[in-house]
C-alpha cells in the first residue's frame, strides 16, 4: 500500500506542482483546480477508517505522501487535511469533505455549549471554510469552527509566504464537539503537526540535497566541476548526513505512531529535523553560492520553507526541553526501559 500511495501522489505532484505553480500560489493564493485535483484523488480521507469512508491508512503508509508534500513544496494544507480527518475518526465523529485545518496554538474555551478563545498560527486559515481546535480545560474536547464565525482575524504568513492565520472568536456555536478518547492528549495537534512538519522537513532536504548535487556536478570553475572540490565534498557530505538523519526520525515517527502519536518518535523526528532544516539550508546556499539566493532560482523555495517549517508547532528548543525534561524525571534506571518501550508521559499525564 506504501508504494502504491507514494507512486501516485509523485506521479499527480509531477504533473501539477511545478515550480511556477508554487511560485504564482505565493502571489495569488489558493489553487482551487489543484486542490480539485488532491480532492479526486482521495488523499485527504486516506487516514480515516474504511467503515467511515476513508481508506483505513495507517501513518506508516502515509509517511511517504507527506514527505513528497515537502519535496515538491505543495502549496496546499493536504497534511493539515490528513491529521485532522485521521482525529476525527479516532474521535468517532463524521469526516469532512474539502480542506481543513487546525489550530495548535492560542487558546480555546467551551462554556455552555459556545466556543471562545483565539485560534493563532492556523496554517492555510483564510483558505478554509472550517478549522479544527481543542479547548481547554479538565476535558479536552475537539471543536469544529467555522472560519467566518470569527469575530477577528489577523493574516499573516511565514518566510515561504504560505498563510499562517489568527482567529479571534466569541460564544461561537461549534459546528461538531466531542470530547478526546482516552489515551489522545490534549496537545494532539501540536504533537501531530510536529510529526507532519518532520515529514515535510525530509522531504524538502531531499530536494535540495539533489539540487545541490546537480548544480556542484554542473557547475565549472577552474577548468572542472566543483563538486570535485573537497571543500564543496565537505559540504554536500554534511548536506546528505543531515537529510538521511531527518529522512530515518520521521519515518520512525511515522510507523510508531499507530494507533495514537508516539510522543518519543515525533519529538525525536521534530528536533532532529529543526536542526536539519538550518544546517541543510546553509550547506546548499554555499555549495550554489551567489546564485541560490537570486529569486529566480528555486533553491529558495525549498530553503524558505525549511527555514518556517522547523519553527512550526514546537521549535527545536520547545521538544529537545521535552524530551530532556521527561527522560530525567524518569531517572537513570528508566532510561533505557523508556527509550525500548517508545513513549513518554504527557504534560496531562497519560502516555502517547
Amino acid at each position: 500500500m506504501r508504494e502504491i500511495f507514494d507512486s501516485t501522489v509523485e506521479r499527480l505532484f509531477v504533473d501539477l506542482v511545478s515550480t511556477d505553480k508554487v511560485l504564482t500560489a505565493e502571489t495569488l493564493g489558493w489553487n482551487a483546480e489543484l486542490w480539485a485535483a488532491l480532492e479526486e484523488s482521495g488523499f485527504g480521507l486516506a487516514a480515516v477508517p474504511e467503515e467511515q469512508g476513508g481508506a483505513g491508512a495507517t501513518w506508516a503508509e502515509l509517511g511517504g505522501v507527506v514527505r513528497l508534500c515537502g519535496r515538491f513544496g505543495l502549496p496546499l494544507p493536504l497534511p493539515e487535511t490528513l491529521l485532522a480527518n485521521w482525529l476525527l475518526g479516532v474521535c468517532g465523529q463524521e469526516i469532512q469533505a474539502g480542506p481543513l485545518s487546525f489550530a495548535a496554538g492560542g487558546q480555546l474555551t467551551l462554556a455552555d455549549g459556545k466556543v471562545s478563545g483565539l485560534a493563532a498560527d492556523v496554517p492555510w486559515g483564510r483558505d478554509v471554510p472550517v478549522l479544527m481546535g481543542i479547548t481547554a480545560g479538565d476535558a479536552p474536547t475537539l471543536v469544529l469552527l467555522p472560519v467566518e464565525a470569527a469575530a477577528t482575524r489577523t493574516l499573516c504568513s511565514n518566510t515561504a509566504a504560505e498563510p499562517r492565520d489568527t482567529f479571534c472568536f466569541e460564544a461561537v456555536q461549534p459546528l461538531l464537539s466531542a470530547p478526546l478518547p482516552t489515551g489522545i492528549p490534549a496537545d494532539v495537534l501540536l504533537l501531530g503537526g510536529a510529526m507532519l512538519r518532520s515529514a515535510q522537513i525530509a522531504g524538502a532536504l531531499q530536494r535540495i540535497l539533489e539540487m545541490t548535487i546537480t548544480y556542484a556536478n554542473e557547475r565549472v570553475q577552474f577548468g572542472k566541476p566543483i563538486g570535485s572540490f573537497q571543500a564543496i565534498q565537505h559540504q554536500i557530505a554534511v548536506l546528505s548526513e543531515h537529510t538521511a538523519a531527518s529522512v530515518m526520525g520521521a519515518e520512525a515517527a511515522f510507523a510508531q505512531s499507530a494507533v495514537s502519536l508516539s510522543r518519543l518518535a515525533v519529538a525525536s523526528a521534530k528536533v532532529c529535523a529543526s536542526e536539519a532544516a538550518g544546517i541543510g539550508a546553509s550547506a546548499a546556499h554555499a555549495v550554489h553560492g551567489a546564485i541560490g539566493f537570486t529569486h529566480e532560482h528555486a533553491l529558495h523555495l525549498t530553503t524558505r520553507r525549511l527555514w518556517s517549517w522547523r519553527s512550526e508547532f514546537g521549535t527545536l528548543t520547545h521538544w529537545s526541553s521535552e524530551l530532556g525534561r521527561a527522560l530525567c524525571q524518569g531517572g537513570a534506571a528508566l532510561f533505557w526501559p523508556t527509550l525500548v518501550a517508545g513513549h513518554l508521559e504527557t504534560p496531562a499525564g497519560a502516555s502517547v
